[in-house]
């Protein structure tokens, strides 16, 4: 089974044991994130749009960093101008653990209960103001 999720304005193909470098995400490491998915692949049947509401790609972070400097050298022939630059993309290493549905929250409990118990109670107030 395979993913397909969004981050950054990039879409990253992932299963379950994948470790993948994203844009730098503001998350501790040891910390768990979750993605939307775009599109869901399993033996036989694939998944994309409505069907993928709800599946969510979580993971673990693993490391934060950056990567290998990269040179950037501009220059303009016959005019002496030259500028050397170099850049380090920060990243953030994310190591899938699961591909599923998003985790349920337990709904509230109803606040209808609480009026049920305190409707008797004004009942008897109403009565006894009555009498």
């Amino acid at each position: 089974m395979y993913a397909i999720f969004e981050n950054g304005s990039k879409q990253y193909r992932v299963s379950v044991g994948d470790v993948v470098k994203l844009e730098k995400l503001d998350a501790q490491v040891g910390a768990t994130v979750t993605f939307p998915v775009v599109m869901c692949a399993d033996e036989g049947s694939v998944k994309v749009g409505k069907e993928t509401e709800g599946v969510v790609v979580s993971g673990e972070v693993v490391e934060q960093g950056k990567a290998k400097k990269i040179i950037v050298f501009k220059y303009k022939a016959k005019k002496n101008e030259r500028k050397k630059q170099g850049h380090r993309q920060p990243f953030t290493a994310v190591k899938i653990t699961a591909i599923g549905g998003a985790e349920k929250k337990a709904p509230a409990k109803k606040a209808t209960r609480a009026k049920k118990a305190e409707a008797p109670a004004e009942a008897a107030a109403e009565d006894k103001k009555a009498e």
